[in-house]
């Protein structure tokens, strides 16, 4: 109960390594005797016991010992009714938007969805990773990851924690790449299964309309217009591996098509 929260995270970590499985027990005295700021950081440390944990960890620190003036008790405003992590996510919003020249949108989302569905298993099997908790924790984990990178960091952690990857966690993975790209290019919905699908538009996409018609021109086979923001993609593709090449490809192409109207 003296230690910190990150003296007990570096003493956790040393227990077991890899695929090795380990065990320490710490002691403490009765709840009683504790003091309010070491009594939450046990609970802290308890609670966070699976990947991630370093980052809540370090969440959970900052919200009890506080930032400073800013972000401490007397200048902490609602921050400890929302936590530290929602309150970063809305002033990063509230920033983005000045810096564009727009007021904050209050009643906006935090993050534009994109939903990509291609129709195959995506998910984290239980027989990979029987803990609940920590598989919902990766799956935070991937849903926030903001770049490729990021993705294959997170893919290398895995492997080295439990193992070889699994067709469905691969898929899991290939999705929230293509979410990604998706995103970039003001996507709101990518459908795709074995006869076909459709990808839908924002409002506020930067994809250039006339890049859309050409691409039907090109191949009215494969794809046609179906309304102001829907593209239908028409074809056989039975495989996923097919759905995913095809995918990437089109995003590919409507990328560099927003990166020109951009510059």
């Amino acid at each position: 109960d003296r230690f910190g929260l990150a003296q007990l995270h570096q003493l956790r970590g040393r227990v077991g390594r890899s695929h090795h499985q380990a065990y320490a027990y710490l002691l403490c005295p009765p709840a009683s005797a504790l003091t309010g700021d070491a009594q939450k950081r046990l609970d802290a440390i308890a609670a966070a016991g699976d990947l991630g944990a370093g980052y809540q960890l370090a969440t959970h620190d900052l919200e009890i010992r506080g930032a400073g003036e800013l972000l401490g008790d007397e200048q902490s405003g609602q921050i400890q009714s929302v936590g530290f992590s929602l309150y970063s996510q809305l002033l990063q919003q509230a920033v983005e938007a000045l810096r564009r020249g727009d007021l904050p949108d209050v009643d906006a989302p935090l993050a534009p969805s994109t939903d990509v569905n291609l129709h195959s298993p995506a998910l984290i099997p239980e027989d990979y990773l029987p803990d609940t908790n920590a598989r919902l924790i990766l799956y935070k984990r991937i849903a926030a990851c903001d770049s490729d990178e990021a993705l294959r960091e997170l893919q290398v952690e895995m492997i080295d924690r439990f193992g070889l990857l699994p067709e469905p966690v691969k898929q899991l993975f290939a999705t929230a790449s293509l979410r990604l790209a998706a995103q970039r290019c003001g996507v709101q919905a990518l459908d795709l299964g074995e006869r076909g699908g459709h990808m839908d538009f924002s409002e506020d996409t930067r994809v250039d309309p006339l890049q859309l018609v050409t691409l039907v021109q090109e191949q009215p086979q494969h794809y046609r217009l179906a309304g102001p923001t829907r593209l239908r993609i028409e074809g056989t593709l039975a495989e996923v591996g097919e759905r995913e090449r095809l995918a990437r490809e089109l995003l590919e192409r409507l990328a560099g098509t927003a990166c020109d109207e951009a510059a």
